[in-house]
Order: structure tokens, then C-alpha cells, then sequence
């Protein structure tokens, strides 16, 4: 089954760059995906709205953890072009603390 986005009528449960609203008709899966890549790396992390207290509170999570997690990535040195085992794990406890 493939996602749809939200039936919400607010302009902020619209889905934008990093951040994809999801909801599931036939499952009990509705709230935000959050996706980043950066130099061969990708992080991805879910904000399930019943998890989180509704859509908006769990757009703010997501909102939040983007933020952080691009301060992280973003200004991050490489080796060969890649992320460190160090910035992965600091990025990947960003995600796991979000929720």
C-alpha cells in the first residue's frame, strides 16, 4: 500500500524537504518521515503522530530533530568524501533521542 499524504487542511501538514507526511488508510500508521542523506549516508527516522500527541506535535519533533541533525551532517568532516563512524553515531542518536 502506498502512502497518501494527510488529509488535513493546515499548510504545515504538507510535506517538505527531509520531512514527508504519511498517513495509512488501511494500517494505524500516521505522522512524519524524516529523511536526510549526506555523502553517502542516509537517516531516516519516523514521528508517529499517536506516539507524539497529534500531527502538529510530531511535525515539531521531526522539525527539531532535522535541525539538529543537519548542524550535525552539514558541518561534519569526511574522510574520502564520506561521513566519520563518530558524525553516523552522533547523527544516529539525534534520530534515536527524538522520539
Amino acid at each position: 500500500m502506498s502512502p497518501s499524504f494527510s488529509s488535513l487542511s493546515h499548510t504545515d501538514m504538507k510535506s517538505k524537504k527531509n520531512l514527508t507526511r504519511f498517513t495509512y488508510e488501511m494500517a494505524a500508521f500516521e505522522g512524519w518521515r524524516l529523511c536526510v542523506s549526506r555523502a553517502g549516508t542516509t537517516f531516516v527516522r519516523y514521528f508517529p503522530d499517536k506516539k507524539l500527541g497529534g500531527p502538529r506535535k510530531s511535525l515539531a519533533a521531526a522539525e527539531r530533530a532535522l535541525k539538529e541533525l543537519k548542524l550535525v551532517v552539514d558541518n561534519a568532516k569526511r574522510t574520502n568524501g564520506k561521513l566519520t563512524p563518530t558524525t553516523i553515531k552522533k547523527a544516529e542518536k539525534i534520530l534515536a533521542d527524538a522520539v
